[in-house]
């Protein structure tokens, strides 16, 4: 029985980039014997300019009958005075939705390659590796009553008992898997709903008495991963906080195009790089496929449950990286401009010869 997985490229380099990250997961499962079965789709403004619409009936049945979605990038200047509910960017909350996408997987780390790429001080950065869960289907984004006239706007920033603790509980597991510590962020000293939330989380830790908790304020923490990111393991936080927080945290690495993302579910799972479509440089060779490729590595881990897999990427990523091959966005002065398919083949290369190394084990 194969494992589906639902390709959506999306806009600008979206279909450039994850055609890259394919072409390495079907490397990794033909070398493994992990059966893989593939399709495709239209999703964001190439959606709109053929059926009407950002995410088609279709397109959607099609991803929920998939073990997962691998999506690229979605938007542009073109489509940006569309009606909201018409702009690819509605398509994004409407599959988070409808496919029960409520954690936001976000891996903050910097690659010992890059550490000179960070905006901070090399020393202050070197060895940050945390995660970024953020509770991705509630909060202030879907609260009603919302909306606005000449002379005011309101939102509903909510959270309910059961959001709270299904996000909690996958802080908690994925902590036990790292280094044992989560931090809940909210703003409980001004808002209920952080009142809540904070004490549903301490309920929730008592069935994790193994993994440490501590309690930041948004704004603290905000300051806290720019002056000591290496603190952290595991964020937990709502919709809005995340949001801001997993930006943040993705920019002190210095590499905000190389990192990657999964949005999971209690049944489905979606994976995609952190950055955008980058019309600007769309159809040039020119965008960096790292972060897609390990977005593939994600899938792998979460929805395949295949971590040696995920190494087997994730360790090709770091090779190429160790080895100076750079695409222009994390170029610097001495490293090798590569071209993304250029880098594509690099990465395919250490993927083979990693493989082979270790093809007695795996």
């Amino acid at each position: 029985m194969s494992f589906k997985i639902m390709l959506l490229p999306g806009d600008g380099i979206g279909p450039d980039i994850v055609s890259s990250a394919v072409k390495v997961m079907k490397l990794v499962a033909g070398k493994m014997s992990i059966p893989l079965e593939f399709s495709e789709g239209l999703m964001g403004g190439c959606s709109y300019e053929k059926y009407g619409t950002p995410l088609s009936e279709g397109v959607l049945a099609e991803c929920k009958a998939s073990d997962a979605v691998l999506l690229g990038a979605v938007g542009g200047p073109k489509w940006e005075s569309l009606p909201h509910n018409l702009k690819p960017e509605a398509a994004l909350l409407r599959i988070r939705k409808e496919l029960g996408l409520f954690a936001n997987i976000r891996p903050a780390k910097v690659y010992d390659s890059l550490v000179e790429s960070s905006s901070l001080k090399a020393e202050v950065v070197k060895g940050t590796d945390f995660i970024v869960v953020r509770e991705l289907t509630g909060g202030i984004y879907f609260g009603q009553p919302r909306g606005f006239n000449e002379t005011r706007g309101w939102n509903t920033m909510e959270y309910s008992r059961p959001e709270v603790e299904r996000i909690a509980r996958i802080a908690f597991e994925m902590a036990r898997s790292r280094n044992k510590k989560v931090t809940s962020v909210d703003k409980a000293n001004v808002l209920e709903v952080s009142q809540l939330w904070r004490t549903v989380v301490h309920e929730i830790h008592k069935d994790y008495q193994d993994v440490a908790l501590s309690d930041l304020y948004v704004d603290n923490a905000a300051m806290q991963i720019v002056k000591n990111p290496k603190q952290f393991d595991v964020i937990v936080t709502g919709n809005l906080f995340g949001d801001i927080l997993s930006d943040i945290s993705g920019m002190i690495t210095g590499s905000l195009g190389m990192l990657p993302s999964a949005s999971m579910g209690t049944r489905y799972a979606l994976y995609e790089p952190i950055h955008g479509s980058a019309p600007d440089i769309a159809g040039q060779n020119k965008a960096n496929p790292l972060a897609t490729i390990a977005s593939g590595a994600m899938l792998f881990a979460h929805s395949l449950k295949n971590a040696k897999a995920s190494a087997v990427i994730n360790e090709a990523i770091e090779e190429v990286l160790s080895e100076g091959f750079r695409t222009a966005d994390i170029f610097s002065e001495g490293s090798k401009l590569l071209s993304t398919t250029e880098m594509t083949e690099a990465v395919l290369e250490k993927t083979e010869k990693i493989l082979s190394q270790k093809e007695s084990v795996l």
